[in-house]
């Protein structure tokens, strides 16, 4: 038997086969077209778009497998997004997706209605631009007759699980980041339905990740080549899912996922909540945990912006990531100086700024291009150090450091991840992100494995390690502290 894992991402869909020990036998990635910003600080995509891009990624590995092989499909897919759909289950308007910044007087408005702590206790979490709930009070207030024609309302991988199976449902750790859902209960949360007169008829039944949904209906089947009647199961959203493929599971050990954005996860036996809102707690993966995430916005999207927009170099096609950071390894630890703030989108971690903006700090004549981007991926990791400083402050344990997404992929970023963390940092073999969680939990829920843990534990490996240079952490050490200052030194001037 075999188990299928889709993740529904910003820049493209993947789809993933396993077999019943874990080692990927077909794998496809389909692009999507890139999020549209018709206004600063907005992002919108179009969902039927990620179900063409899940379609054409599913047919392709499809033709590598033996279809009656697939024992059961997981999800997972980009958090926080809204899918509006009529009564026909037809999309409305192009989802506002997580990293959408328009909501900041939606947020402003619940959190003085509700109040900051209360908000905290009742969903453990602050209110956030990011978040769905924002989003679906922006589209009431502001396009009032479009918000009277929903009649449910989706997150993302969820509108691929409509198409696949006709069922609305979603998992618990997708649902926590509507700012809707009770996380400590794991339920929608009635005083929150209540209190933003949210109908709870138009949110979908909420399962525990290895929990199935629904079976694969006869038009998802003719519409990706899958078997009709293959059991659906719940999955998770991105950072959950992803965290499963990395083993991150149990209290102590921390991944560190550097991919459009960043974040910093770490799992827990009981809802650890930040009094400040800095940090977010969501429920976990697995039944019966939770976990807390810093988040940095504008992680790998800082060095495609910079690649997208001043990257061109002399070799036809421009310059990859790969060329980029080669580059980057003729400049010193620490680039002499120079400093990158990631702000492109805003930024929750933690500051929770919808209007905090990225600056390049500190550029002078002897500065070149190979400064620049290391600056880029030394900023990116000051940012998810801001998550272990908290992490330290509320005493949650990071007894091992796995590194993983895009920023894993390079040697010089992992090096400087270390020495930024002043920790060793490991990543794992089958480093193949929320796809691969998604289509573990599918094995537990099709009785692969008896639990999460043991599937993690049968089939996460360590494939490398690296040490922090002990010169460079006393350097970087030195620049993060000039770093930290950056946001407050200019948050006048980006308001």
């Amino acid at each position: 038997m075999k188990f299928l894992g889709i993740d529904v991402g910003t820049g493209g869909s993947r789809a993933l086969v396993i077999d019943a020990a874990g080692r990927i036998t077909s794998s496809a990635t389909v692009e999507h077209v890139p999020f549209a910003s018709p206004y600063t600080g907005w992002a919108e995509q179009d969902p039927r778009d990620w179900w063409r891009a899940s379609t054409l990624a599913i047919r392709e590995v499809l033709s590598k497998e033996k279809t009656e092989e697939i024992g059961a499909v997981g999800l997972s897919g980009q958090m926080h997004g809204s899918v509006l759909l009529d009564k026909r289950d037809e999309v409305l308007r192009p989802s506002i997706i997580w990293c959408d910044q328009r909501t900041d007087s939606q947020c402003g408005s619940l959190t003085k209605e509700i109040g900051a702590e209360r908000l905290i206790e009742l969903t453990c979490n602050p209110a956030l631009t990011g978040f769905t709930l924002p989003k679906m009070l922006w589209v009431r207030e502001c396009e009032p007759q479009l918000w009277r024609e929903v009649h449910a309302v989706l997150l993302p991988k969820d509108y691929v699980r409509l198409r696949l199976s006709g069922d609305k449902a979603t998992d618990v750790a997708d649902a926590s980041g509507t700012l809707l859902f009770d996380v400590a209960e794991r339920k929608w949360s009635e005083e929150m339905l209540s209190a933003t007169e949210i109908d709870l008829r138009l949110l979908p039944r909420v399962y525990e990740s290895p929990e199935v949904t629904g079976v694969l209906s006869k038009a998802g089947a003719e519409a990706t080549g899958l078997r009709a009647g293959t059991p659906m199961v719940a999955g998770g959203g991105d950072q959950a899912a992803g965290a499963i493929g990395m083993g991150i599971v149990r209290s102590g050990t921390v991944s560190a996922t550097i991919g459009t954005s960043g974040v910093v996860f770490a799992a827990s036996d009981k809802p650890s909540l930040d009094p400040k809102g800095r940090v977010h707690t969501f429920c976990h993966a697995v039944p019966g945990r939770w976990h807390v995430m810093g988040v940095t916005q504008g992680a790998g999207l800082s060095l495609r912006w910079f690649r997208d927009q001043f990257g061109a170099g002399i070799q036809v096609g421009g310059d990859s990531y790969d060329r980029l950071t080669e580059e980057a390894a003729h400049a010193p630890a620490g680039s002499d100086g120079l400093l990158w703030a990631p702000y492109l989108m805003g930024e929750r971690t933690p500051h929770l700024d919808p209007h905090a903006r990225a600056a390049l700090v500190g550029l002078t004549a002897s500065h070149t291009r190979a400064h620049v981007v290391r600056a880029i991926l030394e900023g990116v990791a000051f940012s998810l150090r801001d998550a272990f400083e908290i992490f330290k402050e509320l005493n949650l344990p990071v007894e091992e450091v796995r590194l993983g997404g895009g920023g894993a992929r390079s040697r010089l970023w992992r090096q400087i991840q270390a020495d930024i963390y002043g920790r060793e940092v490991k990543t794992v073999a089958a480093e193949e992100g929320a796809a691969y969680g998604a289509a573990l939990l599918a094995g537990v829920a099709a009785g692969a494995w008896p639990s999460v843990d043991a599937a993690c534990d049968a089939v996460v490996r360590i494939a490398s390690t690296i040490e922090p240079d002990t010169e460079s952490v006393n350097l970087l050490d030195r620049q993060y502290q000039k770093f930290v200052k950056i946001y407050p030194g200019m948050r006048q001037i980006m308001r």
